[in-house]
């Protein structure tokens, strides 16, 4: 006599009463896969997206609003005040009769730091 496991099983379903049906209507969908995606994808807006995108957006408000006489801090590490300002480029003072011509883009953020040395 030769038993297989999946009889077994399927012997042991039926005098349990039987598999339950999963849950149907929104339940069923929000509990499925599918909606296990929908969560997980909402998630990770939430958590890495959303704050990614405000912070891009604060970025690039604070280069629009550059004037001459700012005191900024390059992406570089470099500090300096504004001198001359393009579209797409800034003059830093770094010292004395010491300018760097750098992109716009390439300054991270204003300082209100004395930069002396």
């Amino acid at each position: 006599m030769t038993t297989s496991i999946f009889s077994v099983a399927t012997a042991w379903a039926q005098a349990a009463g039987g598999a339950q049906q999963p849950p149907g209507g929104l339940v069923g969908f929000l509990l499925g896969p599918f909606g296990m995606m929908i969560i997980i994808f909402a998630i990770i807006y939430l958590l890495i997206m959303r704050p990614q995108q405000k912070k891009q957006k604060q970025q690039q408000e604070m280069l629009r609003n550059l004037q001459v006489g700012d005191k900024v801090l390059t992406q570089a590490g470099i500090y300096g005040t504004i001198a001359k300002l393009d579209e797409k480029v800034v003059v830093l003072q770094v010292d004395d009769k010491v300018r760097l011509k750098i992109s716009r883009w390439s300054v991270a953020d204003k300082t209100t730091e004395d930069i002396g040395a």
